[in-house]
């Protein structure tokens, strides 16, 4: 096949697979079959395979990114993302609706959507190509989440349309996960030892910031275009109109929009959405309410923090009253321990609900709730519900009070309670409902690295019992590794070998890996500055431990509980035995060229992530901080700076480049 000839072939086929994309996935209307599909599919990438001087960003097999991005970019919003003024009040609808024909002295239109309950993000786009995607941030500066809002397959790479006004846009909506996409990564998450989403919501921010678009694609995000923040042009003078146009383009608009005459018909579709909402397969908490007319936005103005011309009614939290058959504790993989209510099955917003958190033991005192009380059940936008209050007039003086038990629900060993938290937790370290969550931790980058130790893998080495805690990693090899399902002697190698290699991490790494409650990274560096080794820490006295500038009564006694169990002294004598860093050279700490001194890094970084950053500070004596103030010392200033490089520059904060910053680190 002549060179001319592929190019046009592949044109065609990449044209063709989009416009069945927005069919499926757009306008839920397939005109071929999924085999069809697959075919067309197919032969796109055999041929972009042969001829990949023909692969382009906009190709539908580019849709999932390659590697996975260190961090993420920070962008800066051409025009502000403002948020929306939130009003549970028809009463304060009404005030909107008088305030806005007392600006414009005409008839208005308003355009009423289902306020989807998402992530909101931006879109870019230049001669009809998607260039960049970000989230809302801090409404000037959001992350650069491209490569991520790629995977979604309702997003158009390539407009469909050729129109002049819409080339170079920015659109507007909200991500979000379906619900039973929901249920389905909640049931996984549950099956691997993971803690659980909350809602919907949380779900599709969780999965937009990860670092592994492969892993984006796997969770079935999706989402609804519902703004064009900029006039696209005079062939456009309604919002609603300029939406519809959008669709054609290729953008999944949302759906069941309505172009209302008057206040009167706004309040008529937000009480026929009230109680059907619950049949859509994504979250809506209320009706978004705007002025159509574009220009007529523009008289009206917006304030500091929102538009002047829109308003989001919210629909009351639902709720529903059963009774309460039980409490139980729950371990969590740091070792909380969180009660949950157990009820009488009840219908609640198109679901049954039979279990619900009660968060603590100081909330189950706050409602003084007890086991056979009939309770207020509240979701409000929440797959899961929590108990609000008691309806203790229908108490019959059967009811037992709830005793929350001293002891480890799961392996038996005493929890604690902090002075100052709510939460009791067990800090046993081979306690078999946090194993799984304490080798996630162990292996991770701050702490030993371990290269390919994720979920999957982890789940499987605790369900056969090659592992029941992280020290027994090091006894892993190539032969046992390479039996387990779906492992193969290579991939044994491979992790075999990330082991291996996390013996070489720091002390301050190692430290960090047990999985200390109340410990993190930064705690664990000052310990180690202060102590130099394992065994001192093991021996300090709570008013040792205090005396450390950064490490206060509830972090000390943390500690001490901690070695107070013999079992973890157990484990940290078998690392030692492998060959871990469980001490460094003080001496050497002392010399080092930031002591004390506070750096907080904006934009991308030339020769090393942010973990490595600050790693490099930890190791040289200072302190890495994510927020500014007055007591930064520098901010280190990379590619494509966020705000906190305005904040610095407002503060007086010394400002400098990577190259400046390494030349200080190497200054002694």
């Amino acid at each position: 096949m002549k060179s001319e000839s592929v190019r046009k072939k592949i044109d065609l086929l990449r044209k063709k697979i989009d416009y069945h994309n927005y069919l499926y996935y757009v306008l839920n209307q397939p005109e071929i079959s999924d085999f069809d599909y697959d075919r067309l599919y197919k032969e796109l990438e055999d041929l972009e395979r042969k001829h990949p001087e023909y692969v382009t960003s906009v190709s539908p097999t580019q849709r999932i990114g390659g590697e996975p991005l260190r961090q993420f970019k920070t962008i800066e919003h051409k025009i502000k993302m403002l948020s929306l003024d939130n009003t549970y009040s028809e009463q304060e609808v009404r005030d909107f609706d008088v305030r806005i024909r007392k600006v414009v002295q005409t008839p208005v239109s308003y355009e009423t959507t289902l306020k989807i309950d998402g992530v909101a993000v931006t879109l870019s786009y230049r001669r009809g190509t998607f260039v960049t995607g970000a989230t809302r941030g801090d409404g000037m500066y959001g992350d650069d989440i491209t490569q991520n809002l790629k995977t979604i397959k309702s997003i158009p790479l390539k407009l469909l349309v050729e129109e002049k006004a819409l080339q170079n846009i920015e659109v507007r909506g909200e991500v979000y996960l379906p619900k039973e996409s929901f249920l389905t990564l909640n049931r996984e998450r549950e099956r691997i030892g993971e803690p659980l989403f909350a809602n919907p919501r949380n779900a599709a921010a969780g999965t937009l910031k990860l670092l592994d678009s492969r892993a984006v694609a796997d969770r079935g995000l999706d989402i609804f275009i519902h703004t064009l923040p900029r006039f696209p042009g005079k062939e456009y003078s309604s919002h609603y109109a300029a939406l519809q146009r959008l669709r054609e383009a290729g953008f999944k608009i949302i759906p069941h929009m309505k172009l209302c005459r008057n206040i009167e018909e706004v309040f008529d579709y937000v009480v026929f959405w009230k109680d059907r909402r619950d049949s859509l397969d994504y979250e809506v908490d209320g009706l978004v309410i705007k002025v159509d007319d574009f220009a007529l936005r523009e008289e009206i103005g917006f304030t500091t923090k929102s538009p002047r011309w829109a308003i989001a009614f919210k629909y009351p939290a639902r709720q529903a009253v059963t009774q309460l058959i039980n409490i139980q504790l729950q371990v969590g993989r740091t070792g909380r321990i969180t009660p949950v209510a157990l009820l009488d099955p009840v219908p609640l917003s198109g679901s049954t609900i039979s279990r619900a958190t009660l968060h603590n033991e100081d909330e189950i005192r706050r409602l003084n709730i007890k086991i056979g009380d009939h309770v207020v059940i509240e979701k409000g936008g929440e797959v899961i519900p929590k108990v609000v209050e008691v309806v203790k007039q229908r108490r019959t003086g059967k009811e037992k009070i709830f005793r929350f038990s001293r002891n480890c629900p799961t392996c038996g060993q005493r929890i604690y309670r902090l002075p100052g938290e709510a939460d009791w937790r067990c800090v046993n370290a081979s306690c078999s409902a946090q194993i799984k969550g304490k080798i996630l931790h162990f292996a991770s980058r701050p702490a030993m690295d371990i290269e390919g130790l994720g979920y999957v893998l982890v789940n499987k080495l605790v369900d056969v019992h090659l592992v029941s805690g992280f020290d027994d990693l090091f006894c892993l090899s190539v032969n046992t590794l390479a039996n387990i399902e779906r492992m193969g002697q290579k991939s044994a190698q491979k992790l075999v070998h990330g082991i291996e290699q996390s013996k070489k991490r720091p002390f301050i790494s190692v430290l960090y890996a047990l999985g200390i409650p109340n410990i993190g990274i930064n705690a664990s560096n000052l310990l180690v500055n202060r102590f130099g080794n394992i065994n001192s820490i093991m021996k300090a006295s709570i008013e040792e431990l205090t005396q450390i500038d950064g490490i206060g009564a509830v972090v000390a006694e943390s500690i001490k509980n901690y070695f107070n169990v013999k079992k973890n002294i157990h484990m940290i004598n078998r690392l030692k035995k492998f060959g871990l860093n469980f001490s460094t050279d003080i001496k050497a700490i002392q010399k080092r060229s930031v002591d004390g001194m506070i750096f907080v890094f904006t934009g991308e970084l030339k020769s090393m992530s942010r973990d490595e950053a600050h790693e490099l500070v930890r190791n040289n004596g200072g302190h890495p901080s994510s927020s500014i103030s007055r007591n930064t010392d520098y901010l280190v200033k990379g590619l494509q700076p966020g705000s906190k490089y305005a904040k610095a520059v407002r503060l007086g904060v010394k400002v400098i480049d990577e190259d400046a910053f390494l030349r200080l680190i190497r200054s002694k």
